[in-house]
């Protein structure tokens, strides 16, 4: 295919913006936004291989496609790479640069393929029975590694396909379980594992039909489910090992969190090697320094708690010898890159109310910050070149260059644009960060954000958004579910608090939620409500609607019984109604478990102290309730059990279910229609006299 020039045309965005009379986000800007992410640097760092999702409403689907940048132009323009009704994703240049590989459905089942940089058509380079979930190609480029769903106990890939094939067209539909996850986000286990395997290329660049498994002979999946990636495996750089995360998963598979790394030989032949099982905690996305003599990866320390922090270890590969690095450094770290020079590592992690990219000395451990605000996603640093991706509350994702050992808090040089034009009218709210004395008088910070057309000396009602985890943050980023700017666009002010057990303040900080989900982060929203109404005059905040989702959700149960003056109407996505019934219905169980204390049975004190059960009686607030049926993080018994307590007491309320999304809202229509619904919501009950 030719590569296809992307015409941005500022002039012609700003043109518009003249004629076009100015507005507010609406949801259906965007569910439309195209989002970039996954840049992925050329071995020599001239060039920029990157992501770009665009959406489909009449197919109700997004679509993913290849663009590339050449960073020697002097004015560097987006090329369009590939362009097919199927997507491309997740790219990988191999080690000359003279190609790109990446994943495609566009054959019928996800595989690799192979698109020469310069110009070309895209070759088929897999074609395997089963579909290719993830890949990295060897730094040699004599072999992939792929990670493939099968029976473990199928001899070949063919067996595993028929298999599959048979179960799809029985007409017996029983699943019968001797152990869990029967079922996991919003997948009923149907037997198969997510196996690692190397696979020989040709010299012609073509995959063997002869997969070796590497990592079958371990009862866990690889890459992790739901949501694991080809981070948790990696080449050496002589390509002549691979190290990979994995959690045996046995009987205690649904409360383990003790990923382990295993050593193999990258051609197999040997079974794999335990390099980390002196820690019983999550041990993930093994890294390899530039000259391989250093092993790096993320560990927890503390099983069962997967919101610990990850702190980054260094294994000397010849001696086995591990440290900390940047133990005192209290951050969570999200991802890294080694740099090129192999004296530093480049991570990203939540802090303050921001997401930002740091440089980690890997000699003294001593932490750099290289951005300041905003949200630093993905990144990649070649040579002395980072190209990181970089959001704000104003913005989605564009992509901006930097060095990798300059200083500075600066994003870099912009690269991409993308949204320009189809935004050009669009004019953001304006928002501050705030902090307070929250629970035991500790600072908590929050943000606010203006309607988009505030005036001065108006008060706009106000949409308090409380965020999910509940170990998250609502910071300085941007969102295609939870938004801030769509309720600006809607004539909305927000205020959104990072109450005790957010991260990116310190482990403590988070730890502090665990036990106590009713208690303190209770009173800081109560405390951050309130500073925010007395520093913020344009905050009605006596006409107001809480809104949340997951833990947030919680929240809002919980606010219905425990600060029930405080609002006009509420919205509750996914809430966890019954402690105790999800104790014993969700399929995550380590996280109820460390939460509240231990089992249901061991300790049912820690799941009855803040159980919003207990507390219908006091309901009165007009409530939405909103509901994935898919979701089996908060099973569906949970909406309905909030939505029957409402009904039986009389209180205002609807219920708005989705057969076909999960704990998130993710088909377009299905998001255009929830964001309506919500704030038609609000509209009744915030601006209808």
């Amino acid at each position: 295919m030719r590569f296809r020039l992307l015409v941005t045309g500022a002039a012609l965005a700003a043109s518009a913006a003249a004629t076009a009379a100015p507005r507010g986000l609406t949801v259906e800007d965007l569910v439309n936004m195209e989002r970039v992410g996954s840049p992925v640097l050329s071995p020599d760092a001239s060039r920029v291989v990157y992501t770009v999702r665009s959406t489909n409403m009449e197919k109700n689907r997004g679509n993913t496609q290849l663009w590339m940048i050449d960073l020697r132009a002097a004015r560097p323009v987006p090329q369009q790479l590939t362009s097919h009704d199927a997507s491309a994703t997740d790219p990988e240049w191999s080690a000359s640069g003279d190609a790109i590989y990446f994943l495609s459905a566009r054959a019928g089942s996800p595989q690799v393929w192979r698109l020469p940089a310069n110009g070309g058509e895209a070759i088929k380079v897999t074609d395997l029975p089963v579909g290719v979930d993830s890949f990295r190609i060897s730094p040699k480029g004599d072999r992939l590694a792929v990670t493939l769903a099968v029976f473990r106990d199928c001899a070949d890939l063919a067996c595993s396909k028929k298999r599959g094939d048979e179960q799809e067209k029985s007409k017996a539909t029983g699943k019968l379980y001797d152990a869990m996850f029967v079922r996991h986000w919003d997948t009923w286990n149907d037997g198969r594992r997510n196996v690692l395997y190397s696979v020989p290329l040709d010299g012609a660049g073509k995959a063997s039909s002869a997969v070796v498994s590497l990592s079958g002979a371990l009862d866990g999946d690889v890459t992790s489910k739901p949501f694991g990636d080809r981070s948790e495996y990696t080449f050496s750089p002589d390509g002549q090992r691979i190290v990979f995360a994995v959690r045996v998963a046995g009987k205690s598979e649904a409360w383990s969190t003790n990923f382990d790394l295993y050593d193999v030989p990258a051609a197999g032949g040997a079974a794999p090697r335990n390099l980390t099982s002196d820690n019983p905690a999550w041990d993930t996305r093994p890294q390899f320094s530039p000259d391989g003599k250093t092993l790096a990866y993320l560990a927890m320390k503390r099983p069962g708690f997967e919101a610990d922090r990850f702190h980054l270890v260094l294994q000397d590969v010849a001696s086995g010898r591990k440290r900390v690095l940047a133990e005192s450094w209290d951050r969570s770290i999200a991802d890294y890159r080694w740099r090129a020079d192999g004296k530093a590592l480049l991570a990203n992690a939540d802090d303050i109310g921001q997401h930002r990219l740091f440089a980690i000395d890997a000699s003294n451990g001593k932490v750099t910050a290289l951005t300041g605000k905003g949200y630093v996603a993905d990144f990649d640093t070649r040579r002395d070149t980072v190209v990181l991706s970089h959001a704000t509350l104003a913005g989605g994702a564009q992509l901006y260059k930097r060095g990798a050992s300059a200083g500075g808090e600066q994003a870099g040089t912009q690269l991409t644009n993308v949204n320009a034009a189809r935004l050009a009218d669009v004019r953001m709210g304006e928002y501050e960060q705030f902090s307070f004395a929250g629970a035991n008088g500790e600072t908590v910070y929050g943000h606010v954000m203006k309607p988009w057309n505030a005036q001065p000396g108006q008060k706009y009602p106000v949409a308090f958004l409380v965020h999910g985890g509940p170990q998250g943050s609502f910071g300085n980023s941007w969102s295609y579910r939870w938004n801030p700017q769509v309720y600006a666009g809607a004539g909305y002010a927000t205020v959104f608090i990072d109450f005790h057990g957010s991260t990116g303040y310190g482990q403590k900080f988070t730890d502090s939620i665990s036990g106590d989900w009713g208690g303190k982060p209770l009173e800081d929203l109560k405390k951050g409500l309130a500073a925010a109404g007395q520093k913020f005059p344009w905050l009605d905040t006596a006409n107001a609607c809480a809104l949340g989702a997951s833990y947030g959700g919680y929240m809002m149960n919980w606010i219905e019984g425990n600060w029930s003056d405080g609002f006009k109407c509420i919205v509750n996505h996914d809430g966890v109604f019954d402690q105790r019934g999800m104790g014993y219905s969700t399929e995550e169980l380590w996280f109820t478990e460390w939460e509240n204390g231990g089992t249901p049975y061991d300790n049912p004190e820690g799941y009855e102290k803040f159980n919003p059960v207990h507390h219908v009686a006091k309901w009165k607030t007009p409530m939405l309730v909103i509901q994935g049926d898919l979701d089996f993080r908060i099973p569906t018994a949970q909406a309905l059990g909030t939505f029957s307590a409402l009904q039986r007491r009389g209180i205002e309320s609807k219920l708005l279910v989705f057969p076909d999304e999960n704990h998130w809202v993710l088909k377009p229509a299905n998001s255009v229609q929830w964001h309506h619904t919500v704030i038609g919501w609000l509209d009744d009950h915030l601006k209808k006299k």
